[in-house]
């Protein structure tokens, strides 16, 4: 439950600030699609390289332990850098480097969070259940604070930085209460070798290099986050609280669909799940065809998030399940590094062909569609043993091969 309330606080406060911020660089700065797209792929270069923070909170203890204060210092320093972020000129320059100097809390935070679930996700047989735990979260956090943003994006965007960084410093308060750790961890002063040995012994799991390039494949198809933004906005004339509503139906929708992984991901093996969810995950970014309307906007956005959920969470799943012991951070830092690298590439490639090439919002569809479903094409080369278990399953029959 606390690491529920964790990944729900700090969403929460993500999600609050994500469209007053895009709109701030479109309507106050002027910014095109692909420099907004690139704003951020540069603000948040800090999460493509989370094995860094990985080999941080699995190996060197701070102030004598591995998790707690680390996670006070990611959360608490994010609330003081949300305050900041009002206080700095409204230039890109500025904004750009206090954002990005911000966001090393963020990867701080959701890495020992991250390296914390891995830990109970594999002591406890439950890796598939904590990952979907961690989906809802998420698409908890979007359906309240889409709205929130929506309405924001219309008012001083220091009443956004004010909500977000409250969120933070009372989570702060309660980590700090209910997160207990001695103070027994000692440093390592083999911090490097200790360091080069995780990493070696990830990049010889032949498994979890399995997952992330699973994780790139299914991201790699250029997106249209941001051009959708731009075609909602001017193309279709949707006001900035409807754009926010959009979002939460999208993760209604989305936690429904994890709630339906958690349901299914004891029943059914791994093959199937990743096989279903991205076939259905094309077919849901095939909807965004029919995208012309207050009505479809509702419905596709319904559609979109519980199949990228669904596409989602599989691949999280088997990237958890094959994380060596010992390594659970830097582990999954190093699956959250992919995905975060290879989206924030995909939605820049997808901006700077609508704006610069001239495709169309059509085309990029079209285009995400067929790369997406090239993504079955890899499935024949995954290892066996771990495709064909199912989340519960007694860890002898999940052995993680090298």
């Amino acid at each position: 439950m606390l690491l529920a309330v964790g990944w729900l606080g700090t969403n929460l406060a993500l999600s609050i600030f994500d469209l007053p911020m895009k709109f701030l660089l479109k309507d106050q700065l002027h910014l095109t699609p692909p420099m907004v797209a690139a704003f951020f792929a540069l603000g948040n270069f800090t999460n493509y390289i989370k094995p860094l923070a990985g080999i941080l909170t699995d190996s060197v203890p701070f102030l004598g332990t591995r998790r707690r204060h680390y996670l006070l210092l990611g959360i608490g320093g994010g609330g003081v850098f949300w305050v900041l972020l009002g206080l700095v000129p409204r230039t890109y320059d500025s904004l750009l480097i206090t954002y990005t100097l911000f966001y090393i809390t963020v990867v701080l935070t959701s890495t020992t969070l991250g390296g914390r679930m891995v830990e109970i996700g594999q002591e406890f047989r439950a890796a598939g259940r904590l990952t979907a735990q961690r989906i809802a979260t998420f698409r908890i956090a979007t359906l309240v604070g889409g709205p929130i943003g929506g309405i924001l994006a219309s008012y001083r965007f220091g009443i956004t930085l004010g909500i977000s960084a409250a969120i933070h410093f009372a989570l702060t308060g309660l980590f700090y209460r209910a997160m207990p750790e001695a103070p027994v961890a000692r440093l390592n002063t083999r911090v490097r070798d200790e360091a080069l040995l995780q990493l070696r012994r990830l990049i010889h799991n032949r498994t979890l290099l399995a997952a992330a390039g699973m994780i790139c494949l299914v991201a790699a198809a250029p997106g249209f986050g941001t051009p959708l933004l731009f075609y909602q906005a001017d193309v279709l004339q949707f006001s900035k609280p409807f754009i926010g509503t959009l979002g939460s139906v999208g993760a209604a929708s989305g936690l429904a669909g994890a709630g339906l992984y958690y349901a299914f991901c004891r029943r059914l093996p791994l093959r199937t799940l990743l096989a279903g969810s991205i076939v259905v995950h094309v077919l849901g970014t095939v909807t965004f065809l029919y995208y012309h309307s207050y009505t479809s906007a509702l419905v596709i956005s319904g559609i979109s998030g519980i199949t990228g959920t669904l596409a989602m969470l599989p691949i999280y799943d088997l990237s958890a399940r094959a994380t060596p012991s010992g390594s659970e951070a830097i582990g999954y830092a190093v699956m959250m590094s992919v995905w975060n690298l290879t989206n924030a590439l995909s939605d820049w490639s997808g901006s700077w062909l609508y704006s610069h090439y001239g495709l169309t919002f059509r085309h990029l569809v079209w285009l995400n569609a067929g790369t997406t479903a090239l993504v079955l094409l890899a499935l024949p080369f995954l290892p066996a043993v771990l495709m064909s278990s199912r989340d519960g399953d007694p860890v002898e029959a999940v052995v993680q091969p090298t």
